[in-house]
């Protein structure tokens, strides 16, 4: 409609402008043709029309024109008109068509935009889904993990179902859905039968490691089994390294039979095991001495020879002090008196009444009660030591008990260790079982050494501490004997038999012996060349002819 072409009709105009180039080009001639006469030129001769008839025919053509140009106006007039207003409704139809597509193309742009959400929205509830699926699955695999191992074989079906259904690629998203609701759908029956109690048919192993058909009582934490014959009754639970129920047979035939009614009727008086079975594998794990022992290794049996020797030795000393023999204070203060009071004869008589290693001490100061109090204290001193050194004796042995048996501990513990890591090169690192053996003997090893070591330690800080308490004692009794007999004016210092015996010692005995030390000298000196007729004639005090030959 927009491209359809304007007719118009100018062949008249076309015609009405070649007669007036006729015309014009008439005129031209006729005006070269005179100006040739007037310069004496004799033109040529052309035979063409008047000038008045040329210009009567233009002006003919001209009216033609004329009327022709305005029966085109009119023409074109009327003719413009309609197309002006078909123009219009052209125009009118353009802007509504123009409207239609500004609105096809925001209805475009709005779907593509839907389109890319809708895309979104898609991809956003797919990864709803498998994160949802994930959650189904991480929950089957929780829910097998809470189970009671009594309720594995009963629920097994649906979570192998669940799990399967994830890693089937034949299976549609709806369809895996279905299959893990299933198992959410038995996990919430489940939770509603044990408020209550349930009792289910299954498969458990005795005791004697038989596998027996019967039925099972659920009620919460707690699982009772009575095998179809009633020959297996008991609690259940598992134990390591096997997956199938393990039946624990009750110690006490009331409770047998209490729980042989309950899963049977399903009503009743029901044993419950407050621990859930931890009792029994306690129990279990129990072992005695002798095994204790035996896990402990080579090692053990050095650490428990030190300490019977350790214990037999302590037990020797103990009784050894235990029994020593303290006087009594009565007869010591009276044998202070007897010194006091100078009665010799009374002083000795009292001391052999004086028992123990204090007594012989006692004894022997007497004996040299008239001798300086030097010698006299020398002599109960050997005593003490005499003493010191039988108490004394075997008490190191038990101090190098506590001090070995440590040690020999952590060599266990090595050698332990040691076991331990060769069991892991050959075994791995995933069966503790198999580690059990290196660790008990690292550890009991370790144990057998500081109960050995401790108790040691403390017997003999507690049997040096007794062995000095009767040293310290007698030390005491010898300062005060011997303080008393200095006070003593018949044993003192000052008495007699003391003060002739010290004026001795300053004249003849003194000289005498510093004669005997200069010729000791000269003989160590001379040697061989030193004439002992000469060094004897040193030594006689009188220096008498017969001494000098």
């Amino acid at each position: 409609m927009f491209n359809q072409p304007i007719q118009l009709n100018l062949q008249p105009f076309l015609r009405t402008a070649a007669a007036l180039t006729l015309g014009f080009a008439a005129v031209q001639a006729s005006s070269l043709a005179q100006e040739e006469g007037a310069s004496g030129t004799q033109a040529p001769t052309i035979q063409s029309p008047t000038i008045e008839g040329a210009a009567a025919k233009i002006t003919a053509d001209i009216r033609a024109a004329e009327a022709e140009l305005a029966a085109l106006r009119e023409g074109a007039t009327a003719e413009i008109l309609p197309l002006s207003s078909e123009l219009r409704d052209l125009e009118e139809q353009l802007r509504t068509a123009s409207d239609e597509l500004k609105a096809a193309t925001r209805d475009q742009s709005d779907a593509a935009q839907q389109l890319v959400n809708l895309t979104k929205t898609i991809t956003q509830r797919r990864d709803e889904a498998a994160f949802v699926s994930s959650l189904f699955d991480e929950y089957a695999r929780n829910f097998e993990s809470r189970l009671h191992i009594a309720e594995v074989q009963r629920y097994r079906a649906a979570i192998d179902s669940a799990q399967l259904a994830v890693e089937n690629d034949n299976l549609t998203q709806s369809e895996v859905f279905a299959a893990q609701a299933a198992l959410l759908d038995v996990s919430i029956e489940r939770l509603t039968e044990l408020g209550s109690g349930t009792v289910f048919k299954g498969t458990a192993v005795d005791p004697e490691g038989l596998a027996r058909e019967g039925q099972f009582l659920l009620a919460g934490p707690a699982a009772l089994f009575r095998s179809a014959d009633g020959s297996a009754v008991g609690t259940v639970q598992q134990r390591l390294g096997s997956l199938e129920p393990i039946v624990t047979a009750f110690g006490e035939e009331p409770d047998r039979l209490a729980a042989a009614t309950v899963v049977e009727d399903g009503s009743g008086a029901m044993p419950f095991d407050a621990s859930l079975g931890d009792a029994h594998k306690v129990e279990a794990t129990k072992e005695t001495l002798v095994e204790h022992v035996q896990k402990g290794g080579a090692i053990i049996y050095p650490i428990l020879i030190m300490a019977a020797l350790a214990l037999l030795v302590a037990f020797y000393k103990w009784l050894t002090l235990v029994f020593v023999a303290k006087p009594s204070r009565k007869k010591f203060n009276g044998l202070l008196a007897a010194v006091a009071e100078g009665d010799e004869e009374s002083a000795k008589r009292r001391a052999k009444e004086l028992r123990g290693p204090a007594g012989k001490m006692l004894q022997a100061g007497t004996e040299n009660i008239r001798r300086s109090r030097e010698l006299m204290e020398e002599v109960m001193f050997e005593k003490v030591l005499v003493t010191k050194n039988r108490l004394g004796k075997a008490l190191p042995f038990i101090a190098v008990c506590a001090a070995s048996a440590p040690l020999l501990g952590l060599l266990g513990t090595v050698t332990g260790i040691i076991n331990t890591f060769k069991q892991i090169t050959i075994f791995g690192s995933g069966d503790v079982k198999q580690l059990s053996g290196g660790i008990s003997e690292a550890l009991i090893t370790t144990k057998f050494g500081l109960i050995v070591a401790i108790p040691s330690l403390l017997l003999h800080a507690y049997l040096s501490r007794k062995a000095r308490a009767v040293t310290a004692q007698m030390e005491a009794q010898a300062i005060q004997f011997a303080n008393e007999v200095s006070r003593s004016e018949k044993f003192g210092e000052d008495a007699p038999h003391r003060q002739v015996a010290r004026a001795t010692s300053l004249t003849g005995p003194d000289s005498q012996s510093v004669r005997g030390q200069v010729v000791e000298i000269l003989g160590e000196l001379l040697g061989p060349m030193a004439n002992d007729a000469s060094l004897a004639g040193l030594t006689s005090p009188t220096g008498s002819p017969k001494a000098k030959a």
